[in-house]
């Protein structure tokens, strides 16, 4: 066991198992939550069936479903899907179920989008909609600040405002567990409600939630804290930040240790590692591999595990991550959507024993 109470089966490479509580990933390997804009009023549906359950027969150890609207107002499109109904978790459940029978992990990303609701899907223009378009009216955010010019200008959250969302987190908690989830990601990244909380570009607030750091970083440590109240002690819960504004006078590589530090003994187990999202047309230096620093400093600086994530592409790139101990597991998104299999792939490439599926030994 090492310093951030990693345990390790046969070492920290790509393809060690990682016991974290009371769960064991059978890799390092997980599927970042991507959007799928393919939900009629939040449901999950076959797209989803297929396209998570695709990743379990992968090989993938974790497979997080996209964010889950806590709040219908939450969604960042019609398209979302949801978790805020008790009508959500039969659905769910069916997914939740295959994934587990395939060796994997099944995990829900919960979510608040902010004042970066009610857009359309990529496909369908990705741009702020009207009510008259099947958008909705407020959003809601920290402060009164739109997100771009052609986006609406928010409504400020009240206390009680701040308050109902913090349960509605709780509330879809407690029904991603009913549904057989045994992963919880809270998203804080990305410009969504909690981002915009954290940083200073949009939170603007004067009271108890804004102004310094720790009163910006409050209603986050007190979702975690409630989230974690009705988390079972054996399930590993992750919180995935922004790392980075990739602006000056944002949210910071060394605000992102100081709040890992504040949630780490409030339940956290796990800190995945992104940047960017709180304001349009930032000029990010995008390259193989360009978010693992962020991963490996958190890891360092604040003692706790971390996931690497962003243009991870290559098996040995992977590997090397995990055993240089940049992160403690790799998120992929878009190269396993390219390649579902990746896993099972990368695993022939680095001459370790891929867990395939019976049906598709013949195929290897």
């Amino acid at each position: 066991m090492d310093k951030n109470g990693i345990i390790a089966k046969s070492g920290a490479r790509l393809f060690s198992p990682w016991t974290l509580r009371g769960v064991t990933l059978r890799n390092r390997i997980i599927l970042s939550p991507m959007c799928q804009y393919s939900s009629i009023d939040g449901y999950a549906n076959d797209w989803h069936l297929v396209h998570l359950g695709r990743y379990a027969t992968g090989g993938a150890a974790v497979v997080l479903t996209e964010a889950a609207a806590v709040l219908p107002e939450g969604r960042i499109s019609p398209d979302d899907l949801g978790i805020w109904s008790d009508k959500h978790i039969e659905k769910l459940a069916r997914i939740f179920d295959f994934i587990e029978k395939q060796g994997a992990l099944p995990g829900v990303q919960l979510a608040h989008a902010g004042r970066k609701a009610s857009t359309s899907a990529p496909w369908k223009g990705d741009s702020p909609l009207g009510e008259e378009k099947g958008g909705w009216r407020p959003v809601w955010a920290p402060s009164a600040i739109p997100f771009a010019e052609t986006y609406p200008t928010p409504r400020s959250l009240t206390d009680q405002g701040i308050q109902r969302v913090i349960n509605a987190f709780v509330n879809a908690a407690q029904r991603a567990l009913a549904a057989g989830s045994k992963i919880l990601e809270i998203h804080a990244a990305h410009g969504y409600l909690l981002h915009e909380f954290l940083s200073p570009i949009s939170n603007h607030r004067e009271d108890e939630y804004g102004g310094i750091f720790n009163n910006r970083t409050r209603i986050l440590r007190e979702m975690v804290a409630s989230v974690r109240n009705v988390w079972p002690e054996g399930y590993p819960l992750f919180v995935r930040i922004s790392a980075t504004d990739w602006i000056e006078g944002g949210w910071t590589i060394d605000d992102s240790v100081a709040l890992a530090k504040q949630v780490k003994p409030l339940g956290v187990d796990l800190i995945d590692c992104s940047s960017g999202g709180i304001v349009p047309d930032v000029r990010i230096p995008a390259g193989a591999g360009y978010q693992v620093p962020f991963a490996e400093h958190i890891r360092k600086a604040a003692n706790i595990p971390t996931g690497a994530v962003g243009l991870i592409t290559a098996p040995h790139q992977a590997d090397r991550i995990i055993h240089n101990r940049k992160a403690d597991v790799v998120l992929l998104g878009r190269e396993l959507l390219r390649d579902p299999h990746w896993p099972l792939r990368a695993a022939r490439r680095l001459n370790e024993q891929p867990p395939i599926p019976l049906q598709y030994q013949r195929a290897y």
